[in-house]
This record gives C-alpha cells, sequence and structure tokens, in this order.
C-alpha cells in the first residue's frame, strides 16, 4: 500500500467551473446545471502559444494551474502525470482528412498538436517547468493507471506530482464507443508528506483482479452519468469523497488489473 496526501486540486466540466465552485453539488447540497463546459483561456500561455493551444490543451492546462495556485506551490517545482484516453480527437480528424485529400501539405502546427504529450509540452512551456513528464492513455483505465503512476512518483522521488486528468468527445466519423459527449478535466497535487493545508489522505493498492466502472461509480446519480460518458470523470468518486471529507473505498480499472484506492480526511 502507497499512502498520498491531496494539497490541490483544479476541477472543470460541465456544471462544474472549478473546484471551491463545484463543492455544493459534489456534497449533494444542490444540484448540477447541465451546462456546457466554459474552458477558460490559460493566461500562463504566451500569445503564440494561446493561438496554437487547442480545446484539450486550454482544458487540461486550466485545472494544473488551478490545482498548483491551491497548493500554493510554484508552477515549475512539481514533477507531472498526464492521462487522457483519446488525446486532441479535433486535431487528429483534421489530419486524417488532410491527407484523405491530394496534394494537400499538413500543418505542422496540427502535426505537433496531435501527439499524445503536446498537453504537456505546452504546461512545460507555460509554467518554465523542467521537471519530468510522464503521459499516459489506457482508454477507461487512465485514471487508474495514472493515479498509481503519480502515487508512486511522489512517494519514490519524495517530490511533489501534479496529476492532471482530461478528455473532449472524439468528433465523427472518428470511432468513439460507447458515445463519449462530455468534456471533462481534473487536476491533484499529491505530496509524500501531510501538508499543513491537507485536503486528504489517499492509500492506493495494486491487485491483479479486475475492476469495472460499476466499482468507482459515484453516488449521485448525475455525476455517476458524467462518468460514464467520459474516462477522465472516472475522478468524481474520490472528488465526491473529498468534498465530503469522509472516509471512502473503491476500486479502479486497471488494463491488467485493478487499483484499490481509499480516501480519508486530513483530521
Amino acid at each position: 500500500m502507497s499512502r498520498a496526501y491531496i494539497a490541490g486540486i483544479g476541477l472543470q466540466g460541465p456544471g462544474l467551473a472549478g473546484w471551491t465552485d463545484s463543492l455544493g453539488v459534489l456534497r449533494g447540497e444542490r444540484p448540477r446545471d447541465a451546462l456546457a463546459t466554459a474552458i477558460p483561456m490559460p493566461a500562463l500561455l504566451a500569445p503564440n502559444e494561446r493561438r496554437r493551444a487547442g480545446l484539450v490543451t486550454r482544458l487540461a492546462l486550466a485545472v494544473a494551474e488551478e490545482a498548483l495556485h491551491h497548493a500554493a506551490l510554484p508552477l515549475d517545482s512539481v514533477r507531472s502525470v498526464f492521462g487522457s484516453a483519446n488525446g486532441d480527437g479535433q486535431v487528429v480528424l483534421k489530419l486524417l482528412e488532410t491527407l484523405a485529400e491530394p496534394d494537400r501539405p499538413l500543418s505542422p502546427t496540427q502535426f505537433h498538436n496531435s501527439v499524445h504529450n503536446a498537453v504537456a509540452g505546452y504546461w512545460s512551456i507555460a509554467a518554465g517547468s523542467a521537471q519530468p513528464v510522464t503521459c499516459l492513455g489506457g482508454y477507461d483505465a487512465t485514471f487508474g493507471i495514472a493515479l498509481l503512476k503519480a502515487v508512486s512518483e511522489a512517494i519514490a522521488e519524495r517530490m511533489p506530482v501534479l496529476l492532471c486528468l482530461y478528455d473532449a468527445p472524439l468528433p465523427p466519423p472518428l470511432p468513439d464507443l460507447p458515445a463519449r459527449d462530455v468534456i471533462f478535466a481534473a487536476a491533484f497535487i499529491l505530496l509524500p508528506e501531510r501538508p499543513d493545508a491537507c485536503l486528504g489522505a489517499l492509500d492506493v493498492t495494486y491487485a491483479a483482479e479486475a475492476a469495472t466502472f460499476a466499482d468507482a461509480a459515484p453516488r449521485d446519480p448525475s455525476l455517476a452519468a458524467l462518468a460514464m460518458n467520459n474516462p477522465a470523470a472516472m475522478s468524481l468518486r474520490l472528488l465526491e469523497s473529498l468534498a465530503m471529507e469522509q472516509t471512502d473505498r473503491f476500486a479502479l480499472p486497471m488494463l491488467d488489473g485493478r487499483v484499490t484506492v481509499e480516501v480519508s480526511p486530513c483530521r
């Protein structure tokens, strides 16, 4: 079992505009408004990068910046793990459409935005960071593998780690089964030692047994519907438990097993 502590959170999703503003929804004190996700433009990016950045880049950087500010840590002080099931589907579609037409050159900007670590590159530039970065993708297992990696790294390296999860729908006609129609991102700052301003403790264990979405479904049916429609939103069960400051235990699917997560308040 590996233990890490959460010192900051960032959140963007339909009716979930930031961690602090979403606490009432996550605690079940008010209903979630079924609004489209309004993604703020990252103030960190220089004008040139801002023009080139796509939707998923803006989404990921928004929650990463919020989590770092929440934890009161310098942007360039943390290692990071980025997890996305789909990457930037809009860019991939544009590249495929270009390739399908004769004698039409590929856009260099679109090409460099298509790689799975593009978001991490934008983050390193925006934050002025030379810290190590890991980029992972495992479809519905993305949260499980990214969380296990981030917690393990925080403990092994004795350093804070930014865990950033993000996904947006793949545009038609790209295949995406089952249908995903939700834009969502969440970020967590994980520390190896308990900070003064602690949001929760995580005990993480890997096992070879399988797990399914139902093992990690949020309690609130409205939030459960989001989690079923975006791999990154599987983090909502953890966000619910942290918001309500209650102990919880659930399992996340891995590619070859499960990650069991026990979250408890910092008391």
